[in-house]
C-alpha cells in the first residue's frame, strides 16, 4: 500500500483529485467506483473544477456507487443518490445512463454482474468509517463478498446521525457492495481525514495484520492501493 500523508484536508483533496484526473486522462472511458460521506467532498469539488476548466471530460466515463440506505427515497436530502447529485453528477457531463447504484429492490447479483460486464471498476474511491468499515461492510466475524443488505452497527448509526435531525431517523440497513466486489477493483484510493479516523486508519499505517474487525485492513492485500490521509487522522503513526 502506498501511503501519502498530507498537512491538510485541502491538500488531501487536491492530491486525490490529481490521481483521478490522471487516470481519466489516460482512459477517458474510466469505470469509477464512487463513495459518499465527508471525506470525498473536496475531491469531487476539485473534479468539478477540472471539468469546468476543460482538463477532464466525463462523457465516456461510467460510475458505480458503493451503497445506499434502505427505506429512504432517492431524493431524500440524506440519500446517497442525492449526495452524488449535489456534489458531482449535476455538475459534470457524466451520462445518466452510465450512473449506477445498488438497488434494494433488485437482484443484488445483477449489480455485481453489471460491474463485471462493464469490464470491472478501474478506480475505486473509498472513505473509512470511524469503526473501520468501508461502504457498509461493518466489523464482524464474517464479511460478505458480494452486494448485500447490511445491518448498520450502533457506532455507525451514531456517527451518521450528524446528517439527520436525530439518531432515530438514521436508517438501520443499507444495500452495499461486498468486500469481494470492492477488492476486484483494479486500483483503490482510500481517503481519511480528521482525528475521529485515527483508530480506523491505524491498521493501514501499521500494515502488520488483516482482520475482519477492521474491514478496511483487507485493502492491505490489494496489489494497487493508495491511502491519502491527513496528519490529524494519522495521529502518532504519522511519519
Amino acid at each position: 500500500m502506498k501511503i501519502i500523508i498530507c498537512e491538510s484536508y485541502e491538500e488531501l483533496s487536491r492530491k486525490a483529485a490529481g490521481l483521478v484526473i490522471d487516470r481519466m486522462t489516460k482512459k477517458p472511458d474510466l469505470v469509477l467506483g464512487l463513495a459518499t460521506g465527508s471525506s470525498p467532498e473536496g475531491l469531487y469539488d476539485h473534479l468539478v473544477e477540472a471539468y469546468r476548466e476543460g482538463r477532464i471530460d466525463f462523457g465516456q466515463a461510467s460510475s458505480y456507487n458503493l451503497d445506499e440506505y434502505v427505506g429512504i427515497a432517492h431524493d431524500h436530502p440524506q440519500s446517497y443518490h442525492r449526495f452524488m447529485e449535489d456534489h458531482l453528477f449535476s455538475r459534470v457531463n457524466l451520462s445518466r445512463e452510465r450512473i449506477h447504484f445498488p438497488d434494494e429492490e433488485a437482484d443484488f447479483g445483477h449489480y455485481d454482474r453489471a460491474i463485471e460486464e462493464a469490464g470491472g471498476i478501474d478506480f475505486q474511491i473509498l472513505g473509512i468509517g470511524p469503526n473501520g468499515h468501508i461502504a457498509f461492510n461493518e466489523p464482524q466475524d464474517c464479511l460478505y463478498l458480494d452486494t448485500h443488505v447490511a445491518q448498520l452497527t450502533p457506532s455507525t448509526i451514531q456517527a451518521n446521525s450528524r446528517f439527520f435531525d436525530s439518531e432515530d431517523q438514521v436508517p438501520r440497513t443499507a444495500v452495499t457492495m461486498g468486500m469481494g466486489s470492492i477488492m476486484k477493483a483494479k486500483e483503490i484510493l482510500i481517503l481519511a481525514n480528521g482525528p475521529k479516523k485515527v483508530e480506523a486508519v491505524a491498521p493501514l499505517l501499521r500494515g502488520d495484520r488483516v482482520y475482519t474487525g477492521s474491514p478496511v485492513s483487507l485493502c492491505l492485500l490489494h496489489p494497487n492501493c493508495t491511502l491519502i490521509v491527513d496528519r490529524a487522522a494519522a495521529g502518532d503513526l504519522a511519519c
